[in-house]
């Protein structure tokens, strides 16, 4: 059983998507999917004043709160993926993502992306397990 998660901390879906997708299993389990998210601020709607660190800043922080609205956290996080509009900024995301993670950082795949949405510099997107209470 699956259902669409909508957290007013995080930026509104900008087209026909949910922020995320939340998937039931037997035994308590779930399994949360995240759209990605770029480093726009909810309350302006609007990306993030900076480069590339600022933007991977708030790109951790709208995860937080999707995540936190399916009862979760960065460390239930087993699985990222990382778009950069160019490749060369990635040590400077790599810095905030480290971080933001912490000692055990999930897996992650980083791809170099032709565009992103509002001419952002980073993209992430999350697969996050975790119980019911």
């Amino acid at each position: 059983m699956k259902s669409a998660l909508h957290v007013d901390d995080a930026p509104k879906a900008i087209g026909p998507y949910s922020q995320a997708q939340v998937v039931r299993l037997h035994g308590g389990q779930k399994l949360v999917y995240t759209s990605g998210q770029v480093g726009i601020d909810p309350a302006t709607g609007e990306l993030v004043a900076g480069g590339v660190k600022e933007q991977t800043a708030r790109v951790m922080q709208n995860l937080t709160a999707v995540l936190r609205g399916a009862g979760l956290t960065l460390a239930d996080v087993v699985k990222t993926t990382v778009y950069l509009a160019d490749m060369a900024d990635f040590a400077a995301m790599n810095e905030v993502y480290g971080a933001a993670f912490g000692a055990t950082p999930p897996a992650r795949t980083t791809i170099a992306a032709a565009g992103l949405p509002k001419a952002a510099r980073v993209e992430i997107e999350c697969v996050a397990v975790g119980r019911d209470l």
